[in-house]
């Protein structure tokens, strides 16, 4: 197994179980280093500290393990399987009402680059390293071992995490299925594993699109940014007097009336339109009484992180300036490098900037199928804030 060398005190963060190296903290590695290639992280004393998948970048070698083990077949059926225990335990898999749920999240789950979402009958696995994509085969394979009778299919999804890859091509890698309509807390759903982004679904808004659903009785809803139409669903379940779903994306505007089709055929208290929110608001009346803003990340990097404040104020700056007088507003970011309280910070700067009287009913976060390593916060990525606006 190839050796990377660390500079002298760069250990620390490791003997923390902090599960990234640095490539700044590479004091001397093994000249024929590939990516992708599954290393072991030594001191500059040549004492073992973890091992992991080697990749060229800021990131270099995410770590799989903080023992000297064997990474194979083993390896990860009991990775999968510590995974598929926490979403037993928290009641999410093997639920009846919920066929959609999260099995593997990244670091979340000690399996850093990997990401696992299940949709019924399917699960859909996507890289976010090198070292992952090319152990697909034996994680798929480990896999449909664990998971046993739950799933019949392994879709991989890749091309847009890992595109510079040059054998990267998205389909199953297990069975094969037509079958994309996939239950949420009762309420049914196409999920677009082929063309979708993501995965096909975002799975990490399913507590805070039941919080929704509590709110919206006689409410006028306007889902902004919809995407599947998942918030705007939740809503005409739970009464809304009528749903607005705005995207700029047509393919996302067929995809939410689908959705809504799916659960109420015929209603006529909802319509989307195929429009960009900035300008949808600018023309939109007051007409609204319970708003969700749920854009797509603002900021990817930190470079882009002042940049992706200023556009989260000016969002939630023109709903504040539109919701109706007791109206409650749902607003969140999902960019990871925007932390909670660049995120609060936005969001009163935009208040004040529209003159309107705010409380915090609730601050809201990724499920418990998204969990967090409490040795890297940094997988704490989605944050949102209920309102209530005067």
């Amino acid at each position: 197994m190839k050796k990377i060398y660390l500079k002298r005190g760069k250990e620390e963060s490791l003997l923390r179980f902090h599960p990234w190296v640095f490539s700044g903290a590479i004091q001397q590695a093994d000249e024929d280093l590939k990516d992708g290639d599954l290393v072991r992280v030594l001191t500059n004393h040549g004492d073992f500290i973890a091992m992991g998948h080697f990749q060229m970048g800021s990131i270099a070698v995410r770590v799989l393990s903080f023992r000297d083990v064997a990474i194979d077949a083993d390896f990860w059926a009991s990775r999968l399987t510590s995974a598929l225990k926490v979403r037993q335990s928290i009641g999410i898999a093997d639920n009846p009402q919920n066929n959609t749920y999260r099995l593997v999240h990244g670091e979340g789950d000690n399996l850093p680059g990997l990401i696992i979402d299940v949709y019924d009958r399917t699960a859909v696995m996507q890289a976010h390293s090198i070292g992952m994509h090319l152990c697909r085969k034996e994680i798929a394979e480990q896999l449909v071992k664990v998971m046993g009778q739950r799933i019949d299919n392994v879709y991989y999804k890749s091309e847009t995490t890992l595109p510079f890859m040059d054998d990267m091509e998205n389909g199953f890698i297990y069975g094969g299925s037509d079958d994309n309509v996939a239950l949420e807390n009762g309420l049914k759903f196409y999920v677009d594993w082929l063309r979708g982004q993501k995965t096909g679904f975002f799975v990490d808004q399913r507590d805070n699109r039941s919080l929704l659903e509590k709110y919206s009785a006689g409410k006028s809803v306007l889902n902004m940014f919809c995407y599947t139409g998942g918030f705007s669903v939740y809503a005409m379940r739970g009464g809304a007097k009528l749903v607005h779903s705005v995207d700029s994306s047509a393919k996302a505007i067929e995809l939410t009336n689908r959705n809504i089709a799916l659960n109420f055929e015929g209603d006529k208290r909802h319509e989307a339109f195929c429009e960009d929110a900035f300008k949808y608001l600018e023309q939109a009346g007051n007409n609204y009484d319970l708003i969700i803003l749920d854009p797509p990340a603002f900021a990817k990097h930190r470079g882009a992180l002042h940049n992706a404040l200023k556009g989260y104020t000016r969002l939630n700056n023109k709903a504040f300036q539109k919701i109706q007088p007791g109206g409650i507003l749902f607003t969140f970011s999902c960019s990871q490098v925007v932390t909670k309280d660049h995120f609060r910070n936005a969001v009163f700067t935009a208040a004040a900037q529209a003159g309107r009287k705010v409380r915090i009913l609730h601050q809201l976060h990724q499920p418990a199928d998204h969990p967090i390593n409490i040795y890297h916060p940094e997988g704490e990525y989605l944050k949102g804030l209920v309102l209530f606006v005067e």
